[in-house]
Parts: structure tokens; sequence; C-alpha cells
């Protein structure tokens, strides 16, 4: 783990090095860069992770106005990646996030196939241990917000998956399922920036339905809940963040639907042990930005889950604390990507961060 964290430190220091040799070049042609309408910037992708293994790919992102003139609307964003790792699994996947009419409108619309070589953990009349499983997932989503209220907003989505799923043993049944989800959220948002808030909060409420009438073999219902609030220290140098999220499943949750600790709520968990139908977490984080476009994290927190395969991990607690690395990726915006690293309850983990965790 250490040398990968190495290697993907010295490739973020060469794009600082890069950008900082140029600024001192030609102030005018460092500004001119930052004033334009697009952005663009090719970053690698490194990570480590006790399920999948080493991972590697290409990160290219775009960020830019739909409409030039309108400075009210946060730049919206576009990126492809295409991630490889040691164990064989293999994704390729892209996003869009538009911002539109002085950010009255917000559409995203993102896509992803892949096959994906797991495990996970199966203590139910067969001896206890990590079965592994392989999914073969394609994926596509598009939803679209619109404010309804100052910092209220309304919207809905659309998201198909296909995955097959074989796993090893036969210790469950091999599985063809195909999804179709429609989510309605509702979206309080008070931030003072979308990318890397600095104050207020954001409230959101998701109810994510799998209708038979839609072509769902098993219906199915998921409610999600977050709420994130920032607070700005030392001047507006530094960010205190803070966390409350759920996911309640509702139903007959299938395998591919249910819920694993890690990610982000809670980092320090990657060997997708702790799986279940819903899933709790509280956690904070401190924001320390020692230069212009570097800066570290420390966070910690606790999970919990329910509707687990494995009982005895049901309502139990699962902490989890780590500390992070952040590069600014994009001179004219303050958009971070990075890498965490995390320890949890016999586990522990490496995360690529696009964006903050929250």
């Amino acid at each position: 783990m250490r040398k990968y964290l190495i290697l993907f430190l010295v490739s973020l220091t060469a794009f600082s090095s890069y950008g900082q040799t140029a600024a001192n070049d030609s102030t005018s042609v460092a500004q001119a860069k930052e004033d334009k309408n697009f952005n663009f910037n090719l970053m690698p992708y490194m990570s480590y992770n006790r399920n999948l293994d080493f991972m590697y790919g290409v990160l290219p992102l775009a960020m830019y106005r739909l409409n030039p003139n309108d400075t009210i609307s946060p730049k919206s964003l576009s990126g492809v990646t295409a991630v490889f790792t040691t164990n064989g699994s293999k994704f390729v996947g892209f996003f869009n996030r538009w911002h539109l009419a002085q950010d009255n409108w917000r559409i995203q619309f993102y896509g992803a196939t892949g096959n994906h070589i797991s495990q996970f953990y199966y203590d139910y009349d067969v001896t206890p241990g990590f079965y592994d499983y392989k999914t073969k997932t394609r994926l596509v989503s598009v939803g679209v917000q619109r404010k309804v209220l100052p910092a209220l907003y309304g919207g809905i989505s659309y998201t198909y998956a296909h995955h097959y799923t074989k796993y090893e043993d036969g210790v469950l049944e091999d599985a063809t399922t195909d999804t179709h989800s429609v989510q309605y959220i509702a979206l309080w948002d008070t931030r003072n920036e979308v990318y890397y808030p600095t104050e207020g909060n954001q409230i959101r409420l998701k109810w994510n339905s799998f209708p038979q009438w839609l072509g769902n073999d098993i219906e199915a219902n998921k409610i999600i809940t977050e709420y994130n609030q920032y607070f700005p220290v030392h001047d507006n140098r530094d960010v205190i963040a803070a966390r409350f999220s759920g996911t309640f499943g509702i139903g007959d949750i299938l395998f591919e639907q249910q819920v694993t600790i890690g990610g982000n709520d809670i980092r320090g968990y990657s060997e997708a042990k702790y799986r279940g139908d819903g899933l709790m977490a509280v956690q904070g984080e401190y924001r320390y930005n020692f230069a212009k476009r570097m800066g570290l994290v420390g966070f910690a927190g606790v999970a919990t889950i329910y509707g687990s395969q494995n009982p005895d991990f049901d309502w139990d607690f699962y902490p989890g604390v780590g500390v992070g690395y952040r590069y600014q990726a994009f001179k004219a915006a303050k958009f971070n990507i990075g890498l965490d690293a995390a320890v949890g309850k016999d586990d522990w983990g490496v995360y690529f961060r696009i964006g903050e965790a929250f």
C-alpha cells in the first residue's frame, strides 16, 4: 500500500509543479487560463482495496459553463473513468453534472459497464467465511432537479441496471437481474459552494422505488437520507464537516441492492464483509488547506447495519478513522481529487476521491 500511495502523491505533485511553473512564466497567461469557460485535466487513478486489490486507470475531467453568460450557476462537470484491478475486475464509466439557468435546473446523467470480481461473508448452512462472486454489470441513469424555493429542489431520476452474478461453489444460486428504479428527490441546499462548501448545509431525502409495473420481478423500496453541515474555521481557510446518513431497505431487497459498509459511510472497510438491507452512519471531517492547491483531511465516524444475511452483524457498531490528501484539480474552481487511508474494525482501506467524501 505504501508504494502505491507514494506513486500517487508523486503524480499529483507533478501536476502541481507544472501549474506553478506555468504561473511563474506568465501571470497573464495563467489568469487567462483561470478565466476560460472550459477547463480540462487528465489525471491518473490509483488506489488499493483489500477486496479488489490494486486499482489503476485514467480520469479525464472537464469543467465548463453551458452558458458562458450564466455566472450564477456553478460550472458543470463531466468525466470518464477507466479502471482496472489486479484481481481481474474492470470498469468503464462516464458521468455528467449540469447546472443550468442560474442553477434553477440540475441534470445528472451517468453510465457504467464492467466485470466486478468481489467477495462477501456468509455463514448460513456453510462453513463461515468469505466467498467470491463475479458480477457483470451495465447501468445507466438520468435525473433532473428543479429549484422550487430559494434553497429547495425537487426532482426525479430513472436508473436501469443489469446484473449477472455467479457465486463461488454454488453457495448462492447464480442470478440474472434487471432492475428499473424511479427515485424521487427532495433537496434543501444552503451551501455556499457546490464542489467545496465551507458553510451552510445540505439535506437530502430520496425515495428509491423498484415497482413491478416498471418491469421488476420483485418490488422493493429504499429510503435514503443525508444531512451534511459545514463550518468555516481559521478565517475561512479550513472547514469542519459533519454528516449523518441512512439507507433503509423496505421489502425484498436483492443482493445487488444491499448496502455495504465502506466508501463514504464509513471509510475503513474494504473486505465487503458487513452488508445488509439498511445502514446508518455519523461522521465528522476536518479539512486543512495548507497550500493554495493542496490540503489534508482527518475523519472519524461510526456505522451500523440491519438486514444482514449474518444476523450477528446486525446493529453492531463499526467505527472508522483515517486521514487523506487533497489536490485541487482545476485552478479556476475549488474541486479536489485525493486519496484517503482509513482503518475500521479488523479492516482497512485506501480510497481514491473525485471530489470530497460529502
